[in-house]
């Protein structure tokens, strides 16, 4: 009966471990997108935890199509850095797309060393709204021209 007891805490407990490493530096997720975006995909920079934001996940995006006039095709199809909640991540992903855990490039570590030094300062923080309202709202403020929101 011991052996029987052992194999289930050691079965619910592989079930708590994988959950708590749901994300891994290089995985590519397929996310809930705008309608105009469908291929597009997030990738997984690099994970921290702060005591007072908790876990942060930085990603880039790939495929967009958000406006932006100052781009020669009118609109940007990438985005080298965004810094998100887990539970925000939760709520966008849809199915993993790959797990090639490639490291990240210099553009998006630059875009991430931009937010920590001024997130060290308190002049920057985390998006906890879904990938696709972020999207939304950098677009918007590009379009405006209002780099500061």
């Amino acid at each position: 009966m011991k052996l029987y007891t052992l194999i289930a805490v050691l079965f619910l407990l592989s079930f708590s471990c994988t959950e708590k490493d749901k994300y891994i530096v290089g995985q590519e997720w397929q996310y809930k997108t705008r309608s105009t975006e469908k291929s597009s995909i997030l990738k997984i920079l690099k994970i921290e935890e702060y005591p007072k934001t908790g876990k942060v996940i930085h990603i880039s995006i790939s495929g967009l199509k958000m406006k932006n006039p100052a781009s020669p095709k009118g609109f940007a199809e990438y985005i080298s850095h965004i810094p998100i909640s887990e539970e925000a991540l939760d709520k966008s992903v849809t199915s993993l797309k790959n797990e090639t855990l490639k490291k990240p490039d210099s553009l998006e570590l630059d875009g991430y060393s931009y937010w920590k030094k001024e997130f060290d300062k308190g002049n920057a923080g985390i998006f906890t709204v879904p990938v696709s309202e972020v999207i939304k709202s950098m677009e918007k403020s590009i379009i405006a021209g209002d780099y500061t929101q």
